[in-house]
C-alpha cells in the first residue's frame, strides 16, 4: 500500500552533500557554525561513560531538543518511526530493534528483550504507551541498537532506550511553554519552568504536559470514541552542588503520570466503506487503558582523585496498569479482557569510572528488585472440539459415524464453548550484578576494548487459575430422549475440558547466573575516521510458565546470543558531512516457545526450542549543505531467520518456525530529513520514514499474515524569535492509507495515524 517514495538515504545524503558542499555557489559559504559544534559535541550516557557520539562503536541513535521541536515529536513513538532499525509492533505495544521484539520473538517467556530507562530508573514494558516516556522537557533520548547486557544488564538482549530529561539550571532561571492543536481536536500544553534557589549551588525545574485527544475511531454501540485520551505528566528535579564539598553533584527527580485513554492498541472496522476516513468500532465493551505511575530517582556523584570518580543511582518506580477491551469487537456480550498489572521495581547502581590518559572504564555493581502481580479477567469463547468430542463417544462405544454425526450436532447447537477466565500471577524478580567496561590504548591510535557482567537472577513465579463454564448448555433432549444421555454425557465432558482450565495455586523459584563477556578492538585512522569490531555475549532471563491443564509450574532456560559487530564513525569536508555506520551478525539459541501438548486446549507452557540468526547494517549520516540547510537521513536492514525448531518430546503444536522470519521485523527502514531558516525567522522541516513490510505472525503460514510497507512524510514550518515562536505542522502529509495489523476473520484492523494538520506556538524565556 506504499504511494509515495519520498524518503532520504544516507546513501542520498552523503552523494547530495558532497555535490552542495563542493559546488562554486557554495564554496564561498560558511556552514552553521553553531549547528556543526552541536552535532559534534553530542555527548552519550547510554553506556555510563561521557563519550560523544563519535568515539562511541555502539550503534546507537540519538535524538536532541533541537530534533522534538523540529519535527514536532510528541510520545516515544514518534522516536520509534524515525530511527533506522527501529519499529514499532502494532498499536503502542511495543517495539522491535533489529527486528527483535522488547518481549521477545518466540511468543513465549516473561522477561523482556530490550529495556527503557527514564533518568536512570527502568520502566516496565506494561507501561510504555502511556508511562513516562513523551518527549517533553526531555534533554535527549539514546537509542543502543545491539546488546546492551554488559552495560545495562537485565534483558537487553535487543538493545535499549535512555531517556533523559532536562536537569535545573544553577545560574539563571528560564522557562518553556508550548501550546499544540490539531484537527480531531487532539490538544496539548505543556510547561516548565526552573532556575537557582541557590545561585552556582541549589537549582530546581518543575515541568507539566496536559493532553486531550478526542479520538479517531468512533464506537457506534457505545456512542464515544475508543481512544478518546487524557493524560497528565507531571516531573520535579532539583540538582545540587554544594560549594563546601566541591565536586560533590547530587540531582533528585520524581515524575509522576496519571493517563485515561484507548487500549494499548485500537481496531477499526474494515467492512465498512471507505474505512481509512470513516474510522468507526462496535465493540458492546469499553476499550481503555488506564495508567498510573511514579517514578523517582536520586544520582549523585564524587570525585575521589585525579580522574576517578564515584557515582550512584537510586531508583524506584510504581505502576498500575488497568487493560480493558472487547476482543469480539461486536455489539453482542461475548468475549471482553479485564487485566491489572500491579508493580513496584527498585533498582540501586554504585560505579566507579575513572577516566586516565591510556585507561578509561568504569567498574559497577547493580540490585534489581520487582514485585507485583497481574490479576487477569477474561470472558473468552474456545471453538468446540469435535475431534475430542468424537474420541470421548467412541470410548464408550459409538461407532465412528455415530461419534462424527453427534459431535457435529453438538457443536451446532453450541459452536463455541464461553469460558470465564481469571489468574492471579504474582512474582518476584531479584538480580545482582557486577559489571565492568574499560578500554586501553596501546598506541596514540589503536584501542582495547573489553568488558564483562556476571549476573545472578532469582526469580519466584506463582499463578492461580479459576474457570468457568459462562454460557447456557444444549437441551439433552434435542435430538429426541434417545440421545438424551448421550447429550447429557457429552455436556458433562464440556464442564470437565472447562474444569481442566483451573489450576490450584502454585509456585516455583528459579536462580540463574549468567557471565557475559565483550571484547573488541578500535583504529582511529585520522582525527576523523575510527573503525571498530567488537564481539559480545548477551541473555535473556529464564523463569516458570503456568501449564493449565496440567496445574504445573513448568520451568524454562534463559536465552543466550553472540553479537559480532563492525562499526565506522568519520567526519568529511571539514566535519560539514557526518557519516557512520554500523554492520552486524547474530546467532541465537536455546528460544523460549509456547508449545501445546494436546491434552486439551489449556495444555501448554514455554520451552527452548528455537535457534536462530540475524544480520544486517545502519547508516546514519548528517550534512550542513549551507548557512541554514541542513540534511539527515538513516537507512536500516535486517534479515532474520529461525534456523532451527526442535520441541520437546510429546509436544504435538503445528506451527513450526524454521526458516520463518521474525514477526514485526521490516527488512528496511528508511528515514530522512531536511532543516532550512531563511528569511527573518523562518524555519521549516520536511520529513519521511518508510518501514517495508512485517509478517504479524510466526509459522510456516506467516504469509497470510502480511502488511505492506508504509512511507510518511512530516513537515512543520514557522517563524521564531529569541524568545516566542509561531508554527503549522503536518502528520502524514501524503496521507498514506496503512495498516499495522488485519484481523481479516473478524473485520478488524489497526489503522496507521491518518493525515493531520495542526498549529502550535511556544515561549522561551
Amino acid at each position: 500500500m506504499v504511494r509515495s517514495s519520498f524518503f532520504f538515504s544516507g546513501a542520498a545524503i552523503v552523494a547530495l552533500a558532497g555535490a552542495a558542499l563542493t559546488s562554486p555557489a557554495l564554496a564561498g559559504q560558511a556552514p552553521d557554525a553553531d549547528m556543526d559544534q552541536a552535532r559534534a559535541d553530542i555527548i552519550v550516557t547510554g553506556e555510563k561513560s561521557a563519550r560523544t557520539l563519535q568515539q562511541t562503536p555502539t550503534s546507537i541513535a540519538v535524538v536532541t531538543p533541537e530534533t522534538i521541536e523540529r519535527e514536532a515529536l510528541i510520545t516515544i513513538q514518534d522516536v520509534y518511526n524515525r530511527t533506522a532499525n527501529l519499529s514499532e509492533t502494532y498499536g503502542s505495544s511495543g517495539f522491535t530493534i533489529r527486528g527483535i521484539s522488547n518481549s521477545g520473538v518466540g511468543a513465549g517467556g516473561q522477561a523482556d528483550a530490550a529495556s527503557v530507562y527514564v533518568d536512570g530508573a527502568p520502566v516496565p514494558k506494561w507501561a510504555l504507551y502511556g508511562g513516562p516516556t513523551d518527549l517533553w522537557d526531555v534533554q535527549q533520548v539514546e537509542v543502543l541498537r545491539g546488546p546492551q547486557s554488559t552495560i545495562q544488564g537485565l534483558n537487553a538482549l535487543a538493545g535499549g532506550i535512555v531517556i533523559t530529561s532536562k536537569d535545573p539550571s544553577l545560574t539563571r532561571w528560564g522557562g518553556d511553554a508550548r501550546v499544540l492543536w490539531s484537527e480531531y481536536d487532539d490538544r496539548t500544553f505543556s510547561a516548565a519552568i526552573g532556575g537557582p534557589i541557590i545561585k552556582d549551588e541549589l537549582g530546581i525545574r518543575l515541568s507539566a504536559e496536559r493532553r486531550n485527544d478526542r479520538g479517531l475511531i468512533y464506537n457506534v454501540t457505545r456512542d464515544e470514541y475508543s481512544d478518546a485520551l487524557e493524560s497528565l505528566n507531571l516531573r520535579g528535579k532539583i540538582k545540587w552542588t554544594p560549594q563546601a564539598i566541591p565536586g560533590l553533584e547530587a540531582v533528585a527527580s520524581y515524575n509522576r503520570v496519571r493517563r485515561d485513554g484507548g487500549y494499548l492498541y485500537e481496531y477499526a472496522r474494515t467492512d465498512v466503506p471507505n474505512y481509512f476516513n470513516h474510522r468507526i468500532a462496535t465493540g458492546d465493551q469499553p476499550s481503555r487503558g488506564k495508567i498510573d505511575s511514579d517514578l523517582a530517582v536520586f544520582n549523585i556523584s564524587y570525585p575521589l582523585a585525579q580522574g576517578l570518580k564515584l557515582s550512584s543511582v537510586t531508583s524506584w518506580n510504581r505502576s498500575r496498569v488497568h487493560s480493558v477491551i472487547d476482543t469480539d469487537g461486536t455489539p453482542q456480550d461475548i468475549q471482553a479482557i479485564d487485566n491489572r498489572y500491579n508493580y513496584r521495581t527498585l533498582t540501586q547502581e554504585m560505579r566507579l569510572n575513572y577516566d586516565g590518559e591510556r585507561l578509561s572504564g568504569l567498574l559497577g555493581a547493580w540490585y534489581y528488585r520487582r514485585t507485583g502481580s497481574i490479576d487477569q479477567n477474561s470472558r473468552v469463547n474456545i471453538d468446540t472440539p469435535t475431534a475430542t468430542i468424537a474420541a470421548l463417544l467412541r470410548a464408550n462405544g459409538a461407532t465412528a459415524a455415530q461419534a462424527t454425526f453427534l459431535s457435529n450436532a453438538y457443536a451446532a447447537q453450541l459452536p463455541v464453548i464461553p469460558v470465564a477466565y481469571s489468574a492471579d500471577q504474582p512474582e518476584k524478580v531479584e538480580t545482582m550484578a557486577l559489571f565492568g567496561d574499560a578500554r586501553f590504548k596501546l598506541t596514540d591510535r589503536l584501542t582495547l576494548i573489553g568488558g564483562f557482567r556476571y549476573d545472578h537472577e532469582r526469580n519466584r513465579y506463582a499463578a492461580q487459575t479459576v474457570a468457568t463454564f459462562n454460557g447456557t448448555l444444549p437441551d439433552p433432549n434435542f435430538l429426541g430422549a434417545a440421545y438424551a444421555p448421550i447429550i447429557s454425557l457429552i455436556n458433562q465432558g464440556v464442564l470437565g475440558l472447562v474444569d481442566d482450565a483451573s489450576s490450584p495455586l502454585a509456585s516455583n523459584s528459579r536462580s540463574f547466573n549468567a557471565f557475559l563477556p565483550k571484547a573488541g578492538i578500535s583504529m582511529d585512522w585520522t582525527p576523523d575516521l575510527t573503525t571498530a569490531f567488537t564481539v559480545q555475549r548477551a541473555y535473556r532471563s529464564g523463569g516458570s510458565s503456568q501449564n493449565p491443564a496440567r496445574a504445573l509450574l513448568v520451568a524454562y532456560d534463559p536465552e543466550y546470543s553472540w553479537n559480532y559487530e563492525g562499526s565506522l564513525r568519520s567526519k568529511w569536508l571539514d566535519g560539514r558531512l557526518t557519516l557512520n555506520a554500523n554492520a552486524f551478525y547474530m546467532t541465537w539459541k536455546d528460544q523460549q516457545v509456547t508449545a501445546y501438548f494436546g491434552q486439551n486446549a489449556y495444555d501448554y507452557n514455554t520451552v527452548n526450542a528455537a535457534g536462530s540468526h540475524l544480520y544486517g547494517f545502519e547508516v546514519e549520516a548528517n550534512a550542513t549543505i549551507a548557512r541554514g540547510i541542513d540534511l539527515y537521513g538513516s537507512v536500516g536492514h535486517v534479515r532474520t531467520k529461525f534456523t532451527d525448531f526442535v520441541l520437546p518430546a510429546g509436544a504435538t503444536s503445528t506451527v513450526d518456525l524454521t526458516d520463518t522470519q521474525f514477526p514485526y521485523a521490516p527488512r528496511w527502514t528508511l528515514s530522512g530529513g531536511i532543516n532550512a531558516q531563511f528569511g527573518p525567522g523562518f524555519v521549516a522541516n520536511l520529513n519521511a520514514n518508510y518501514r517495508s513490510s512485517v509478517f504479524t505472525g510466526v509459522g510456516q503460514d506467516q504469509g497470510q499474515y502480511k502488511v505492506g510497507g508504509r512511507t510518511v512524510v512530516n513537515g512543520r514550518i514557522g517563524y521564531e524569535t529569541d524568545h516566542w515562536s509561531l508554527f503549522v505542522f503536518a502528520r502524514n502529509i501524503l496521507n498514506e492509507d496503512y495498516m499495522q495489523y488485519q484481523y481479516a476473520a473478524i473485520h478488524q484492523a489497526i489503522l496507521g495515524e491518518p493525515q493531520t494538520v495542526g498549529v502550535g506556538a511556544s515561549v522561551h524565556w
